[in-house]
Formats: structure tokens, C-alpha cells, sequence
């Protein structure tokens, strides 16, 4: 059930508001939304064209490529139980398919390749028995780039990635997707069929206000890339798992995996501040990292959009063909939420026990002359950073050998190593052969090239 109570109702009212003018200007015969904060639906809002039928967070919508997210979150399950490797080539598990030499990885990425759509005629406007075979989706021609070179979107992709699920499954995506996600998390208004209630879905004549029915298509080998539907109520829950993870489903580790870019970025992404991670949509908005995915099939538009750092996230849904900006919307709802009402922080919490050999390492270092501070945390981190002014910084989590790995930024994946002396003590740190010293080229040959044996001088 959604606490209306949680919000102010000041925040209430401009939440409303925003989704009012968005229904309004967007000619949207319905459009229905939900914000989610602390991992709980604390508003749903509603508007329709028609009086006193207002749709409730139980009302199913499609959602399109948000599909896409829920396929993703089953191939990284396949991943952390052993059964694939994300840098496994396709060939390996699915053999014949013509792109076999792309990666899951590469696929997760919309980087392998592949056709944005499949051959015609289009998929969405056309019944799935048109395309049985995942040969009839791929086509004779399936690559439009070289594997791995670009981001290029593709629908087929996921199609594939649904098969993948298949085959190590061994039972239809449909049947591993009710036993993966959707009844461990108790999604169960989400489903591959729509259950009454569900919108219909509506075209909406561009020149005058006038609406067409859109037809409703099953679309059979494509379902992976986009033939769910949801509701603002599952999609919040949805939301909330993808901000803290369930070990019944996926682990928060591997969710941070797959909101972090994986693609690279082409150059309109670069000025626009968007990417792709691993079945997640990444973008940078009014200085907010937001994540999720958006959709739409013909009838629908859908939006999940979600700032992990401010905790909250928004679900906007519309049964129309085109219409309102979905996209702005969601971010706008949760900037609403955010800077109405900051995100109060936890207590802060000292460590429950004290390493020495780790509390060793805290305090100031130098990397050259430049100034760093290494601060351990009570979450079992360390982080590494410069105490003034941009520079290189990262947080690190400990291997149990006495070293550490870093999980961002330039040294994401690199070993820090304290280097000890005869006596114990520590010298220095090694991180990816960068040397951090107590003291800026300190003199005992631990600095790459050594140090002058003059030492520090003015001008003569």
C-alpha cells in the first residue's frame, strides 16, 4: 500500500501538479505514476480524460524496454551462480545464431553489434508468429557494426539474451522470470499477458483531439526486448530492488554492476550526459546521477527513473502512442521529492571493532607532492582521496590478504598495498605502482627514480 502520509503536502501538491500539466500537454488519455523513497511507495498519482476513473497503482500498463532491466537482472543471476561468464562469447551457449563471436557482456551492453530492430515487417505492429525462430529475428544480416565497437541499440540483442536465458534455464523466459524476480519480490501484477485491470492502448491524432485504438500484439520470440506489463505499484518495488539488491534474486554488488556504464559513450551521448550500463539507462540531470530505464510499444509509454545517492524513485506510465516526455517527468518527480524533502542521513556509527593493522593506514599521504587523506569507515571501506582541490579518489574493499581493491574511478579494479618494513611499520602504499608516502619524496628509496640526495632547496 502506498503511505500518502509519508510526504508533505506541499510536496503532494507540486508532484501532482507536475504530472497534471504532463497528462495535460501530452494529450495522454491516462497517465499514472508513483514515487518510491527509503525503499517505499510514498505517493501515486493519477490523471484521465475520463471523469471518476481515475487508474490505481493496480492498473496494468505495458511497459516496453523496461522488459529489458527484468531480462538483464536474469542473465546476471545466470552469472553469480556460475553458470555463464559476462565475457563468455554468445557461441558458447547458444551456438548457430550467426553472432556468435558477441559477448553477454557486449549484448547486456547493446554493444555486439546487432540491428537496431529486426527485419521488417516491424515487430511491434505485427504479431510474434511472423518471427518463430530467433533467425527470423535476427535476420540475414544481423550486424550493422563491428562487435564491441559502439552503442548501438538494439532490440534483437535482448531477444537473444532472452534465448540465452532459455537455454542455461532450460524452460521458457516467461516461466524464468515468475521463478527468478517476480515471485521472489512479489511483483505479482506484473506478468508477460495483460490481467484485468489493464489501460488500453490509444493513438492519439496529432492535429486534432481525436484518439484510434492501437492494436494489442503478442510478441513471441521478442518478448525479452519489451512485451511485459506492470504497474506503478510493482514497478516501485522494482525500483526499490534495484537500489538495494535481494539475495533471493540479486546481490546489491552485482545491481551496482549493472548501473555503471559499460558502453562507450557516442558523441551525442557525451553532450547530453547519457549511457548505458547492463540493461540500466544512465543520465546526468540538474546535477542528479540518475538511473533505470524507459519504454514504449504502440498505445504505451513507461518511465522508471531512480537516484540511488538520494534514495527515491519515480514511475510514470501513459497509454498513448506518443505524447508526453516521460523522461522529464520521472526526473522531475524525483527532484521534487529530493529537494523538498532531503534525504535525512543515518546516524552516524562508529566502528565496532578496531583493526590496528587498518587504523595504521589512516591519515595523510603523499602521491609526489600532492596531498591525500585515507579515512576508514565503519561500512568496512577505505577511502583514498586528495584532501584539496579535483584529483583521483576512491573508496576500497578489503581481500582478507592484507590488501584492497578499488570500486571507482580511475582506480576501479586496482590493488592497494601497504608495503611494510622489516620491523612491521609501514613505508609506503603501492596502488597500481603509484608510491604514497608519509612524507612528499620521502628519502628511503621507495619513490620510483629515487629522490635527489640533496634534498629540498630554495632558489640559489
Amino acid at each position: 500500500m502506498t503511505s500518502q502520509e509519508s510526504l508533505l503536502p506541499g510536496t503532494r501538491r507540486a508532484l501532482l501538479h507536475r504530472i497534471a500539466v504532463a497528462q495535460a500537454e501530452g494529450r495522454a488519455p491516462s497517465l499514472v505514476a508513483a514515487v518510491a523513497r527509503d525503499g517505499q511507495a510514498v505517493w501515486h498519482g493519477a490523471r484521465t480524460s475520463v471523469e471518476g476513473h481515475g487508474s490505481d497503482e493496480d492498473v496494468q500498463y505495458r511497459i516496453g524496454s523496461i522488459t529489458k532491466t527484468f531480462t538483464a537482472v536474469l542473465v546476471m543471476r545466470l552469472r553469480d551462480e556460475g553458470l555463464i561468464d559476462l565475457g563468455d562469447p554468445l557461441e558458447k551457449h547458444l551456438p548457430g545464431t550467426g553472432v556468435g563471436e558477441a559477448t553477454v557482456a557486449e549484448l547486456l551492453a547493446h554493444t555486439a553489434g546487432l540491428a537496431a530492430e529486426s527485419p521488417a515487417p516491424w515487430w511491434e505492429r505485427t504479431p510474434g508468429s511472423l518471427r518463430p525462430e530467433l533467425s527470423d529475428v535476427l535476420g540475414d544480416e544481423p550486424l550493422r557494426h563491428p562487435v564491441g565497437r559502439r552503442h548501438h541499440y538494439s532490440n534483437p540483442g535482448y531477444t537473444v539474451l532472452g534465448a540465452l536465458v532459455e537455454e542455461v534455464r532450460g524452460v521458457p523466459w516467461e516461466e524464468a522470470l515468475r521463478e527468478g524476480i517476480l515471485e521472489p519480490l512479489g511483483l505479482h501484477r506484473t506478468s508477460a499477458q495483460p490481467q484485468a485491470p489493464y489501460a488500453g492502448g490509444w493513438a492519439v491524432h496529432p492535429w486534432a483531439d481525436a484518439m484510434l485504438p492501437e492494436p494489442l500484439e503478442d510478441l513471441g520470440r521478442m518478448a525479452a526486448a519489451g512485451q511485459l506489463w506492470s504497474t506503478t505499484g510493482d514497478l516501485a518495488r522494482f525500483a526499490a530492488f534495484l537500489v538495494r539488491g535481494d539475495d533471493r534474486v540479486l546481490g546489491a554488488e552485482s545491481l551496482r554492476e549493472m548501473r555503471t556504464p559499460a558502453a562507450p559513450a557516442e558523441a551525442a551521448d557525451v553532450m547530453d550526459g547519457t549511457a548505458y550500463g547492463l540493461g540500466m539507462q544512465i543520465q546526468r540531470r540538474d546535477g542528479r546521477l540518475l538511473v533505470g530505464h524507459s519504454g514504449s510499444l504502440p498505445g504505451f509509454l513507461a518511465n522508471l527513473t531512480i537516484s540511488v545517492e538520494d534514495d527515491v524513485a519515480a514511475v510514470v506510465l501513459a497509454n498513448c502512442t506518443s505524447g508526453p516526455l516521460l523522461g522529464a517527468v520521472g526526473a522531475d518527480l524525483v527532484r521534487i521529492v529530493a529537494e523538498a524533502e532531503p534525504r535525512i542521513p543515518q546516524p552516524w556509527q562508529p566502528l565496532r571493532e578496531v583493526d590496528p593493522a587498518v587504523l595504521e593506514l589512516a591519515g595523510q599521504w603523499y602521491w609526489g607532492t600532492q596531498t591525500f587523506g585515507l579515512r576508514v569507515s565503519a561500512d568496512g571501506l577505505i577511502a583514498l582521496g586528495p584532501l584539496t582541490g579535483g584529483g583521483r579518489r576512491a573508496r576500497f574493499r578489503v581481500n582478507g590478504d592484507g590488501t584492497w581493491t578499488g570500486l571507482e574511478g580511475y582506480y576501479a579494479g586496482e590493488l592497494l598495498r601497504p608495503v611494510r618494513r622489516p620491523d612491521g611499520s609501514v613505508s609506503h602504499l603501492d596502488l597500481g605502482s603509484f608510491v604514497f608516502t608519509r612524507q612528499p619524496y620521502d628519502d628511503e628509496d621507495v619513490v620510483p627514480g629515487g629522490v635527489d640526495p640533496q634534498g629540498w632547496r630554495g632558489i640559489r
